[in-house]
C-alpha cells in the first residue's frame, strides 16, 4: 500500500460532525441511494460495510434486520457510529473495526450477502488501490452477492466546486491535471479532501475485471448539480413525485456523469 492515507483519516477525524450531517445536506443522494438499496439488497442477511463513517446507512440497515460488519479508516467516526448504535439498542447487530479498504485481513468471513463501499473508492487515487479494495470485497462475498460502490464524478462535481471554491479554477495547472488524471498533482500539499474523481466509462470495466456482473450504474443527484436546496425544500407528495421522476432518469447515460455521486451495483459471478 504505497499511498499513505493518514491525511484522509485525519481529515475525517478532525470533524466527525461534518460527516454526520453530510446526507442531511445532500438529501437527494440519500433518498435515491435508498431506492436502489431497497431494490437490490437481498432479504435480511449479512452485510460488509466498508466506509461506515458515523453510521448513516449502518443504523437503518440494522433496524431492518441486517447483521453488519462495518469498518472505517477513522477511529473517531466509528466511535460516533458506536455511540449511535448503542443509543438505538442496535450494537449487538453490528461489529465495528478500524481498517483500510485495501486490507480487510481482520475480516475472516467469506460469505457476506452484500457489500457497501460508500466512499472509500473516491479516496483511493491509484487505480491499483481501487482494484485491491474491490478485490478484498469480492473475496468476502458469496457467489451471487451484491456490491454497491460509489464514486465522485470528475465533471459532475464542477458545480459544487464552483459553489464552494470558485477561485479553484485560477490554478490552471491543477485544473488541467484533474481533467487528465482525476486527482491533484502528486506534489501538492495533502490537506483537506484528497480524492479521485472518476469518469463514467471507467467504472463498469473496473468492476467487471474483478468478476462482477453489472446491474446498474446511476447518478444519484441527477438534474440538480450543486443545488441541494431545491430538492431539500420539497415535502409530501410533491417530494415523492420528484423522487420518482429523478429515479426514472438516474440511469440515462445523458444524466449519469452530470451527477456528483455515482452508484455502481453489481453481482459477484
Amino acid at each position: 500500500m504505497a499511498d499513505d492515507l493518514s491525511d484522509i483519516a485525519a481529515h475525517y477525524s478532525d470533524d466527525p460532525e461534518r460527516e454526520l450531517n453530510r446526507l442531511v445536506r445532500h438529501q437527494l443522494e440519500h433518498d435515491l441511494t435508498w431506492r436502489y438499496l431497497d431494490q437490490y439488497l437481498p432479504p435480511p442477511g449479512s452485510i460488509l460495510e466498508v466506509g461506515a463513517a458515523t453510521g448513516t446507512y449502518t443504523l437503518e440497515l440494522a433496524k431492518r434486520g441486517y447483521n453488519l460488519t462495518s469498518v472505517d479508516l477513522s477511529a473517531k467516526l466509528l466511535d460516533e457510529c458506536r455511540t449511535r448504535l448503542a443509543d438505538e439498542g442496535l450494537d449487538k447487530q453490528v461489529r465495528l473495526a478500524v481498517a483500510d479498504a485495501r486490507d480487510l485481513s481482520r475480516i475472516a468471513e467469506r460469505e457476506f450477502d452484500a457489500a457497501l463501499l460508500m466512499g472509500p473508492l473516491y479516496h483511493l487515487v491509484e487505480r491499483e488501490d481501487r482494484m485491491v479494495a474491490l478485490g478484498q470485497v469480492s473475496d468476502r462475498l458469496r457467489e451471487g452477492g451484491i456490491v454497491f460502490s460509489t464514486f465522485i464524478s470528475r465533471y459532475g462535481v464542477m458545480g459544487d466546486v464552483m459553489k464552494v471554491m470558485p477561485d479553484w479554477v485560477e490554478d490552471q495547472a491543477e485544473v488541467q491535471f484533474l481533467l487528465a488524471h482525476g486527482r491533484r498533482p502528486d506534489h501538492y500539499p495533502r490537506v483537506g479532501f484528497r480524492g479521485y474523481f472518476a469518469t463514467v466509462p471507467e467504472i463498469t470495466p473496473l468492476h467487471e475485471a474483478l468478476g462482477f456482473e453489472t446491474l446498474v450504474l446511476a447518478g444519484v443527484e441527477p438534474a440538480i448539480s450543486a443545488d441541494d436546496d431545491i430538492y431539500n425544500r420539497l415535502e409530501g407528495e410533491q417530494r415523492r413525485l420528484w423522487l420518482d421522476l429523478l429515479y426514472e432518469i438516474s440511469t440515462d447515460e445523458s444524466t449519469v456523469g452530470a451527477s456528483r455521486h455515482l452508484l455502481y451495483i453489481g453481482r459477484k459471478r
